[in-house]
């Protein structure tokens, strides 16, 4: 009788708003399920406490103990050097070294993404890796990238995002064929400023399916698969999404609260957030361009999401994204000259 080797998982147990409480709750999710083998990282006499107040059983999870916490507030590449065994390095390490197939931190953006570059490397062709994914309710197959890694970018760093998207929408979306786009002040070839006009000589000469500009409106309809921009524009999409769904739900609820009993404006309301809140409803969204899985979420995911990130990070393993991206990135960078 075969035995079936599952996947593991590391999960920042320290990382996020609502830690440890919330990456233990998901990693049990996650392990009752049976879906993965779980190493949970962080303070080893924290996390017994955690587990305690939960049946745990034999189910797989296994503690990996680490010193110290890389909080928002602090520089990420100093923090790597001052907290060597802080929870983030310690999980990124496990992925380097084979011993975990992914990490997931809903801790600092900044240091997940930096202890990825540094601890796991780039793919070939890739100088910057960049964040990205679904955002928008109305567009859930429209992954917008970069979302706030690279502020200044050059051409080639775009291009670079937009054949990263593109095979993340083929593998992880099923979408054959992606379309790519600029994001740009006006849709016709031409408007933009001079990032956006020298990216699309080397969108032309990269072979992709690149369709041209699109405009913010675009967005909310999904006229492209992959849309690109630099991290400046892009986080500012991203707060605002974030920013409209909150603002709008309040609006909702003012505007029914005497028209709907309680129950279902709250329902209402619950699917409102379902909807719009694309981030949390997947669980987060992978570093794009590291050799390896490592997905990033919200500081104040839930255990829910934080077990829907595992399904994130399954998704990449069984895809073999990384392998792709490995075999399909440089060929294609090396079409276009800067």
């Amino acid at each position: 009788m075969n035995t079936i080797i599952k996947p593991k998982i590391a999960i920042d147990g320290m990382g996020g708003d609502f830690a440890p409480q919330m990456p233990v709750k998901g990693a049990i999710l996650a392990a009752k399920r049976g879906v993965a083998e779980i190493y949970l990282v962080g303070d080893e006499e924290i996390l017994k406490n955690e587990l305690n107040k939960h049946e745990v059983g034999d189910l797989a999870i296994t503690i990996v103990p680490s010193q110290g916490i890389i909080n928002d507030n602090e520089s990420p590449a100093l923090a790597l050097r001052q907290k060597p065994k802080s929870s983030i390095l310690v999980a990124t390490n496990l992925v380097k070294t084979g011993a975990a197939d992914a990490i997931i931190s809903m801790g600092s953006s900044g240091a997940t993404m930096a202890a990825s570059v540094v601890i796991l490397g780039t793919i070939e062709g890739i100088e910057r890796p960049a964040i990205g994914g679904p955002i928008i309710g109305s567009a859930p197959n429209q992954v917008i990238l970069d979302l706030g890694s690279n502020i200044d970018c050059k051409p080639s760093n775009l291009v670079g995002f937009g054949v990263l998207g593109s095979i993340f929408s083929q593998l992880l979306l099923d979408i054959q064929y992606p379309k790519i786009a600029l994001l740009s002040v006006g849709s016709e070839e031409g408007k933009g400023n001079n990032l956006v006009k020298e990216t699309t000589k080397l969108f032309h000469q990269s072979g992709l399916n690149f369709i041209g500009n699109v405009e913010g409106n675009d967005l909310l309809t999904g006229k492209a698969d992959v849309v690109v921009c630099d991290g400046f524009v892009g986080n500012v999409i991203l707060k605002l999404v974030e920013g409209f769904g909150r603002g709008f739900a309040k609006q909702l609820k003012e505007t029914l609260s005497n028209h709907m009993n309680n129950q279902d404006l709250e329902n209402l309301l619950n699917e409102f957030n379902k909807r719009n809140n694309v981030v949390d409803s997947k669980g987060g969204g992978p570093v794009f361009g590291v050799n390896g899985v490592s997905i990033i979420g919200h500081g104040s995911s839930s255990a829910e999401t934080i077990n829907k990130a595992v399904d994130i990070a399954l998704m990449c393993i069984n895809t073999k994204l990384i392998e792709k991206m490995n075999e399909e990135t440089p060929k294609i960078m090396s079409t276009i000259t800067n």
